[in-house]
């Protein structure tokens, strides 16, 4: 049974940084992309960050473009986001997802077969 389970998420101030982290279990991560979203209240579900498998390219949001790090550790079956700068706008419910098998990264969550429960980060102004 394929598990997500995120982390790190919290209350911090306008210009802090904060990583989220998102241990998998129940699969073979090494074949899987891993992409992080994000939903604020009223919003769609966005997509901020991607990571293909092996960590064989990056991609971000333009909103997330130079701010955050997505990054993978194998060894430990974990994807993790690298927040620094946060905004207020940043505020929302952070899920990690994996892409579909033989999938790569893509913007569209609809893509992705299996979310994690969500971690609460708020920025305050």
């Amino acid at each position: 049974q394929v598990q997500l389970v995120e982390s790190g998420g919290g209350l911090v101030q306008a210009g802090d940084s904060l990583r989220l982290s998102c241990a998998a279990s129940g699969l073979t991560f090494t074949l899987y992309a891993m992409a992080w979203f994000r939903q604020s209240p009223g919003k769609e579900r966005e997509f901020v960050a991607g990571i293909r498998r092996s960590g064989r390219g990056t991609y971000y949001a333009d909103s997330a473009k130079g701010r955050f790090t997505i990054a993978r550790d194998d060894a430990k079956n974990t994807v993790y986001l690298q927040m620094n700068s946060l905004k207020p706008e940043d505020t929302a419910v952070y899920y990690c997802a994996r892409a579909r098998p033989g999938d790569g990264i893509t913007q569209t969550s609809g893509k992705y077969d299996y979310w994690g429960q969500g971690a609460q980060v708020t920025v305050s102004s």
